[in-house]
């Protein structure tokens, strides 16, 4: 009898210490985690998603997306890159000096070295860093998902699976509103190859009145209704389609760096 309480004893606290390990630690850490600053910026990091994006969070999970797609962009590591952004007053011999270097793929030490030799001539230089890793050579995003992407989000979709590409920065790539509905309604008049079902429960199709609806989704002729008729978006596509173009991964961060490219120069107005 005493062995058996002794087994039940040590079993319970084994399986409250796993359950507080995976439950409680992360849910206490990420229940106090706060907006960040984005590095070399007076801005924060997230945004709250406005309130039709939010609302579309919950039409993404009735839908089942994180059945074919996930929120979650990985990297291998991040690499440095050396940018000659002036040849100073000797052009000769910095040129010939890079000749000699090589400036891309390199550590955090050999790009300094590297640096130093050409700022030695009189160049001036950057060093950049750059994220590497399958999904960023996707194009899928420019670094790492961390914790703070999912401030806003409840519940958190990442998904496990990939069907269809990582969507943690869709809003920043493919950042078209028109498009985005469309390719929820006929995903092959978007991308030829997809393999993503239509999703059309989440549109209607209708007469076309005296005047035809703004709304109406501009459809090639294989995927048109029958003449007379146009395809409108619900509101629930009109949410789903909202919180997609929200998602976006694309600022540095103190625990995701990368360097990040300068922003253009306003156009002047002619006088």
């Amino acid at each position: 009898m005493n062995s058996g309480c002794r087994i039940f004893l040590v079993s319970f606290v084994a399986l409250g210490l796993s359950w507080g390990g995976f439950v409680i630690a992360p849910a206490i850490q990420l229940g106090t985690q706060k907006q960040t600053a984005v590095l070399n910026s007076s801005l924060t990091y997230p945004e709250q998603r406005p309130g039709e994006a939010t609302m579309g969070l919950q039409v993404y999970r009735r839908s089942g997306c994180a059945a074919c797609h996930t929120t979650q962009l990985q990297q291998d590591g991040v690499e440095c890159e050396v940018i000659v952004t002036g040849m100073g007053k000797t052009p000769v011999a910095v040129s010939n000096l890079l000749s000699s270097l090589n400036l891309t793929g390199l550590s955090k030490d050999d790009a300094q070295s590297a640096s130093d030799q050409i700022t030695a001539k009189g160049g001036k230089t950057e060093i950049h860093i750059v994220p590497t890793g399958g999904d960023i050579a996707r194009g899928w995003g420019s670094r790492r998902s961390v914790s703070e992407d999912f401030l806003w989000d409840y519940p958190v979709q990442l998904g496990s699976v990939r069907m269809g590409p990582d969507l943690a920065d869709v809003g920043s790539r493919l950042g078209s509103y028109s498009w985005q509905l469309l390719h929820l309604y006929a995903p092959q008049a978007t991308t030829k190859d997809s393999t993503m079902p239509p999703f059309r429960y989440l549109f209607v199709v209708q007469k076309v009145g005296d005047v035809p609806s703004p709304d109406a989704l501009q459809l090639p002729a294989e995927f048109a209704p029958p003449s007379g008729y146009e395809v409108v978006p619900t509101m629930a596509a009109e949410k789903l389609a909202a919180y997609l173009l929200s998602l976006h991964a694309n600022v540095p961060l103190h625990d995701a760096p990368f360097t990040a490219a300068a922003p253009p120069e306003p156009t002047k107005a002619k006088k």
